[in-house]
């Protein structure tokens, strides 16, 4: 199995900044895409941000200039730096990894347990 974990969510101000950090843990073989999804109030989840294993990025267009997405492999960490934040960015964030674990070899997609962050106007 693989654990995603997320941190790093909070309160900011309108135009303030955050960086939300994703560890994956356990008997992890590899991992492909990470991404970052939010969930607001009475509205479906929707996808932020994508990275592929080659560093391939992709932004749903309302962040686009004002979000970053990246990893490190090593650490098989992912991350979502936030800038110039808007009330419309309040959401849980979700973290989803695609990864395969030592013991099937097989692609398989993860979730964390989404982390609360509140951009106050």
């Amino acid at each position: 199995q693989v654990q995603l974990v997320e941190s790093g969510g909070g309160l900011v101000q309108a135009g303030g900044s955050l960086r939300l950090s994703c560890v994956a843990s356990g008997s992890i073989f590899s991992i492909n895409s990470m991404g970052w999804y939010r969930q607001a109030p009475g509205k479906q989840r929707e996808l932020v941000a994508t990275i592929t294993s080659g560093d391939t990025t992709n932004y749903v267009d309302s962040v686009k200039g004002r979000f970053t997405i990246s990893r490190d492999n090593a650490k098989n960490t992912g991350y979502l730096q936030m800038n110039s934040l808007k009330s419309e960015d309040t959401a849980v964030y979700y973290c989803n990894a695609v990864a395969a674990t030592s013991s099937t070899k097989m692609w398989r997609s993860y979730w964390g347990q989404g982390t609360q962050v509140t951009v106050s106007s």
